[in-house]
C-alpha cells in the first residue's frame, strides 16, 4: 500500500505502519483490469476489501431492472465490511473504474485481526457513520434540491474523493461519463448534458470524452449553496 493510499484511509487509523502492512498482508491481493466486477449483487458476501489503488464504482439494480449509481470508492476506502462480518449478501455490485488493486479478507480472518487490534472496530463504526450520513445527504438532495444544484453537489462529492488540484482546477481523477453522472444524480442524461454545457460556457467546468475537470470550484460552491 503506498503512503498516499496508506495516509487516507480511515481503516488502519490509530495504528502504527508496521501493524497496517501486516494486516494487509494477511489478506489476498488482486489486481483488476478496468471493468472487472470484483463481486456481484445478491452473491453470498465472502470477502470484505480495502481499495489500495484505482477505483470501485458500486451499484444497485432497482426493481425496473435499471442499475443505480451507489457511490465511488477509492484508495483507502472499505467495501462490504460489515457485510461479510455478518453473513449477508452483497447488497450491491462493485466493477472496477480502470485498473485496480485490493486486498481482500474472509470473515474469519478479519474477526482474527479484529480481536488483535480492538482499534479497527472502531475505526469500522466511525466508516459506517460517515456512509450513513453520506447517503442521508443524497436522500435530502434528491427530494429537496433543484436538480442543477444537485449535479453541482454531486460534482462537488466526487471532486472531494477524487479530486486531483492542477493550478487553480480541479481534476476528477477517474473517467465518469454524463450517464454515470446522471444515474449518481438521479437524473436523466438530457438533463446532466444541458446542465455541463451551460457550465461549460460560464467557465465553471471542463467534459469531454468521460472527463471532467472542475475549472470554477468556487464558482460550483456558491451556486451549490444558493438559496
Amino acid at each position: 500500500m503506498d503512503k498516499a493510499a496508506y495516509k487516507l484511509t480511515d481503516f488502519l487509523h490509530g495504528l502504527s505502519r508496521k501493524q497496517g502492512d501486516e494486516i494487509i498482508k494477511r489478506g489476498s491481493t488482486l489486481d483488476l483490469k478496468a471493468g472487472a466486477v470484483l463481486f456481484h449483487e445478491g452473491d453470498p458476501a465472502r470477502r470484505s476489501f480495502l481499495v489500495l489503488k484505482g477505483r470501485l464504482k458500486l451499484g444497485k439494480v432497482h426493481e425496473l431492472g435499471k442499475e443505480v449509481l451507489i457511490r465511488y470508492i477509492g484508495p483507502g476506502e472499505l467495501a462490504a465490511m460489515i457485510t461479510v462480518l455478518e453473513e449477508r449478501d452483497y447488497p450491491v455490485s462493485a466493477e472496477t473504474v480502470g485498473e485496480t488493486r485490493v486486498v481482500g479478507w474472509d470473515k474469519r480472518t478479519m474477526l482474527e485481526i479484529m480481536a488483535e487490534h480492538p482499534q479497527l472496530s472502531i475505526n469500522m463504526i466511525r466508516n459506517s457513520v460517515d456512509r450513513l450520513e453520506d447517503l442521508q445527504s443524497r436522500y435530502l438532495e434528491l427530494h429537496a434540491e433543484q436538480v442543477e444544484k444537485r449535479i453541482a453537489r454531486s460534482l462537488l462529492r466526487i471532486m472531494k474523493q477524487s479530486g486531483r488540484r492542477s493550478g487553480d482546477e480541479i481534476i476528477i481523477d477517474f473517467p465518469i461519463s454524463r450517464q454515470e453522472l446522471a444515474d449518481y444524480t438521479g437524473t436523466t442524461l438530457y438533463t446532466v448534458s444541458r446542465t455541463l454545457s451551460a457550465w461549460e460556457k460560464k467557465g465553471w467546468v471542463k467534459s469531454k470524452r468521460a472527463r471532467i475537470i472542475i475549472a470554477d470550484p468556487h464558482a460550483l460552491v456558491l451556486f451549490s449553496e444558493k438559496l
